[in-house]
């Protein structure tokens, strides 16, 4: 039997159903391929799959993003729990992390090559908040009117970590995680064309600080007019988990951020980013050093199987 696929009430995403992740034939996968395409988000409820039945379903979409110095490590907890079962605090790392993913963002463009997918599945959630939320690029740039959108096709803005970091307040280390490196700030384009489906989409977010040939303030000021425009109904999507509950999203076209909750209850969510084309994704310099060039884009990556 074919998956159900119902999409949602905005301009992205489908909830799929009648469906095991974990054992989908060639024919399942196509639906499922093709639907992400077209809808660029995907849920799917109550799968309840393990750390590597996640990662086999990710490993269908490209190869694995490391996340982590060993490259045994697949998949991560995106956790506030501590090994004894208590939750971090504020002067906790992973704190200032879970913070900074309550903005806008989209994956990895700080990073020499950008994220092509996220998948993020629910093993714990808080009595109140904590949803994640989706915006839909592709949908947020056809809303532009013929003005903006001749004003931002040939601008370029510089992505870091570092930057967006600070914006919160939070001053990082070299070396201190995965995000936080040597090559430079990459230069991405404020429109981007979808490799596969052809459309334009907005990429920003809070990584985005710097545009070439703009003064800081005049980039600044347009960066956020650009997210507040964009991230407004009918272009996102809330999506209030229940444990066990997958989600997928297309990173080349589709933002996210995590709501707030009380730090003080148990959120355990567990990621698998997949790593992009370096033939689409393009980042052709680099500032702001840390380095002094930037070089192409390359990243540690897990073989994908053949389907």
């Amino acid at each position: 039997m074919a998956p159900t696929i119902v999409p949602l009430d905005t301009t992205l995403g489908a909830t799929v159903t009648d469906i095991d992740l974990a054992s989908m034939d060639h024919a399942t996968w196509k639906c499922v391929e093709d639907a992400f395409h077209e809808y660029a988000a995907l849920i799917f409820p109550a799968q309840d799959l393990s750390a590597d039945e996640q990662v086999a379903f990710s490993l269908r979409f490209g190869k694995i993003e490391h996340l982590r110095a060993d490259p045994s490590v697949k998949s991560v907890s995106i956790s506030n729990q501590k090994p004894d079962g208590s939750v971090i605090g504020p002067d906790d790392a992973r704190f200032k992390t879970l913070r900074g993913n309550e903005g806008w963002h989209l994956d990895s463009t700080y990073m020499p090559l950008a994220a092509k997918a996220g998948v993020l599945s629910a093993k714990a959630v808080p009595s109140h908040g904590g949803e994640t939320e989706l915006a839909d690029m592709r949908a947020a740039y056809d809303a532009l009117d013929d003005a903006m959108k001749e004003r931002i096709a040939d601008l370029r803005a510089y992505h870091s970590l570092y930057a967006s970091q600070a914006k919160i307040g939070y001053v990082v280390e070299t070396g201190s995680g995965y995000g936080y490196h040597t090559k430079g700030a990459p230069l991405r384009p404020l429109v981007r064309v979808h490799p596969v489906t052809g459309r334009k989409s907005l990429c920003i977010g809070r990584h985005a600080y710097r545009i070439d040939g703009l003064d800081d303030d005049a980039a600044q000021g347009l960066l956020d007019e650009l997210l507040e425009f964009a991230c407004q109904p009918p272009r996102i999507h809330i999506q209030n988990w229940q444990p066990g509950d997958l989600i997928i999203w297309d990173n080349r076209c589709v933002m996210h951020r995590a709501r707030p909750y009380d730090f003080n209850e148990t959120r355990i969510m567990q990621a698998t980013r997949i790593a992009g084309d370096p033939a689409t994704d393009l980042a052709p310099t680099a500032r702001d050093g840390r380095a002094s060039g930037f070089k192409p884009a390359t990243t540690n990556e897990i073989e994908a199987p053949a389907f």
